[in-house]
């Protein structure tokens, strides 16, 4: 089984249709035991040069982006963005966890809804969901998970309107929360959306969303800060369901300044070849120190979702992973 995983890897370049040729052995694992490549800030891509400051950043980023836009933009836009793929592009490179930031702009009276990350995007999350829909269609046997967050800026009446767009948009696709997600179950029943819904009232009311989804952020600028977080994490333990292990590094000011011809996309270029060690000695299962979801910035480089895809190959066979971080876990299906 080993074999025919790595060669659908070096044979399907996009992996775009990877889960549904992974061997049988793996179809009934769900999904939360098995390793997926997922991109942090998804949206980012399409932020909107001309846009005003997110509701949640503080007084002076707006205030200095109002009296100096021609100089704070440009710095802003720099440091927000953490993909350059489209939504559509990562899910054929093989990003299966999408991190949805959603926001209502400030005195807008439409019910439109945008993504955000200190700016908001040039696209509405319902064309974006229209847009994984229509990807979907032609890859049945993928499955993808919608973490839908932050919600800056969102009224009671908004979350409804939200939550009557995606069920609207992807209907029995929509996998309910009582259902074991493995991809054999998912495939019968024809589910292939997974919605995770950082809001309790609204899950209380629908059976189609699923809890917030945990994200390990490290909040590091150094990439050995990184990985030593997530060591810990670790340690302590995975959750029993989904989880994000977040391989981005993050900036603060200080950084900014000591770095002014510098972006968040070379920071995250210059960690890649010391996160990708990482990444490989990861092993996906139910014990404690396993991994789940791996998100990154910038996922179109360095073979990211190729390396965490093949870390189901671990699931073969009874493997001791071995790292002076981790010490020793024993994994079995059989």
């Amino acid at each position: 089984m080993e074999g025919s995983l790595q060669t659908f890897i070096h044979v399907c370049h996009e992996n775009g249709q990877w889960m549904s040729q992974l061997p049988e052995e793996l179809w009934d694992i769900p999904l939360y035991n098995l390793a997926l490549p997922g991109s942090h800030d998804t949206m980012t891509y399409c932020l909107d040069k001309s846009s005003a400051v997110s509701g949640n950043e503080s007084k002076l980023v707006k205030f200095l982006n109002k009296c100096m836009p021609c100089i704070v933009n440009p710095i802003i836009m720099k440091w927000s963005t953490t993909q350059v793929l489209t939504v559509t592009q990562q899910l054929e490179a093989g990003v299966r966890y999408l991190d949805f930031r959603i926001a209502h702009k400030a005195n807008d009276p439409s019910t439109n809804l945008y993504f955000v990350h200190m700016v908001y995007t040039t696209v509405t999350v319902q064309d974006t969901l229209w847009e994984v829909l229509r990807w979907l269609e032609t890859h049945p046997q993928e499955v993808v998970i919608l973490a839908f967050r932050n919600f800056d800026g969102l009224t009671k009446r908004l979350h409804c309107h939200l939550v009557a767009c995606i069920k609207e948009v992807f209907r029995c696709k929509l996998c309910p929360r009582n259902v074991e997600p493995t991809l054999r179950t998912m495939w019968q029943q024809g589910h292939q959306v997974i919605v995770s819904y950082e809001e309790d009232k609204e899950l209380e009311k629908h059976c189609e969303l699923w809890p917030a989804i945990p994200y390990w952020w490290g909040n590091k600028t150094s990439t050995r800060a990184l990985i030593h977080f997530l060591e810990r994490m670790k340690r302590m333990g995975r959750p029993e369901i989904f989880f994000v292990a977040g391989i981005n590094l993050t900036e603060n000011l200080r950084y900014i300044l000591l770095h002014p011809f510098g972006s968040l996309k070379k920071m995250t270029l210059q960690s890649l070849p010391v996160l990708k060690i990482w990444i490989k000695k990861q092993c996906p299962g139910p014990k404690k120190k396993c991994i789940n979801i791996i998100a990154g910035d910038f996922i179109g480089n360095n073979d990211f979702v190729k390396d965490v895809i093949e870390l189901n190959t671990k699931l073969n066979y009874p493997l001791h992973c071995q790292s002076k971080e981790t010490g020793t876990n024993s994994i079995s299906f059989s």
